[in-house]
């Protein structure tokens, strides 16, 4: 039984990853833990040194060496670019768009429902779009033909105040998590799939995953589609992978690898959280970028990264570096 499995037991199935790793860290660095929302894991307290520190979960953050300036700038998507760019970081670009008139008064022109309309006419009518402040992959896919892409921004209007739209670029997608200037792992990440049963047609897969990703609060990366090709039956075992988002929250997996322009994909890494003024945090990046191997661009910084990948990967030593650095952040324990 791993450590982790050992502090799940007895708790809710929706008490986070997060705060069962800071159990088992302050365990480890002997430092007190208190939970502090009837067992819910929401909010708790981590003691020592004197000193103590209180984590909330959902909205908040569990990395407070980042300040709430640096964090907030990574999570608005065009802000960050802004700041990457401004030091010479290739990223993917693209332009925002608000989906209400609400606050219309407050923002400069060129950035309404009717501006993303012409910029998806500019891209060829086919682009990758995603909420502003998004997370998980949630309603990050890729979208073709004007209909769709009216179909995707009614959807997400009912979610999200803004999206940002990118060109679509192939790459291979790799994750690098950076605590200061040490890269603590580099994980390639592989696209979600679906395995076939020899009895349920593509579309009744694709239906079922749906409704998982719905349970989880995560909008699907499935259109509702006319294509007879949904109504074959894949082979017992066929795995069928499903192009865009890479998210391990909306299917997808990773796995530790590094790419082969190392050097460079670490240096883009570290210049992006410095450009946030981030201390912690993971990037994701595109290589080989439309074929071209020595072609980079940051696709996000996120300043609030899940590392369930470590637990799955028998990392527990990756985890408990990761909350020492946390602790050792808020003077409760040396470094």
């Amino acid at each position: 039984m791993t450590p982790f499995r050992a502090l799940r037991a007895g708790k809710p199935a929706c008490y986070p990853d997060q705060t069962i790793y800071a159990e088992y860290a302050a365990s480890e660095l002997g430092l007190g833990f208190a939970e502090l929302d009837g067992g819910t894991g929401l909010i708790f307290e981590i003691a020592g040194a004197g000193r103590s520190a209180v984590f909330g979960a959902g909205r908040g953050s569990f990395f407070p060496q980042n300040t709430a300036t640096a964090a907030t700038l990574a999570n608005d998507k065009h802000m960050a670019n802004v700041l990457m760019a401004r030091i010479g970081s290739a990223t993917l670009g693209g332009d925002y768009f608000f989906l209400h008139d609400r606050h219309r008064k407050h923002r400069p022109p060129g950035h309404e429902r009717e501006d993303a309309v012409a910029l998806f006419r500019k891209l060829g009518g086919s682009a990758f779009v995603k909420p502003l402040n998004g997370s998980r992959g949630d309603f990050a896919q890729l979208v073709a033909g004007d209909s769709a892409l009216a179909d995707y921004l009614d959807q997400v209007a009912h979610h999200y105040d803004a999206i940002l739209m990118q060109r679509v670029i192939t790459g291979q997608e790799y994750r690098v998590f950076v605590l200061d200037d040490e890269i603590v792992y580099s994980a390639r990440k592989l696209p979600p799939s679906l395995t076939g049963d020899g009895a349920r047609s593509l579309r009744a897969l694709l239906s079922a995953q749906e409704m998982t990703l719905s349970h989880h609060g995560i909008s699907s990366a499935t259109a509702k589609q006319a294509d007879t090709a949904l109504d074959s039956v894949p082979p017992a075992g066929a795995r069928i992978e499903l192009a865009g988002r890479m998210n391990r929250s909306a299917g997808g997996g990773m796995e530790f690898a590094e790419p082969d322009n190392t050097d460079a994909v670490f240096a883009t890494a570290r210049n992006a959280l410095k450009a946030l003024g981030l201390r912690a945090g993971a990037v994701d990046l595109f290589t080989d970028v439309d074929g071209d191997a020595s072609a980079l661009r940051v696709i996000e910084v996120n300043a609030n990264p899940s590392i369930r990948f470590l637990e799955d990967s028998g990392r527990a030593d990756l985890i408990l570096r990761i909350w020492r650095h946390t602790f050792s952040s808020l003077g409760l324990i040396d470094v």
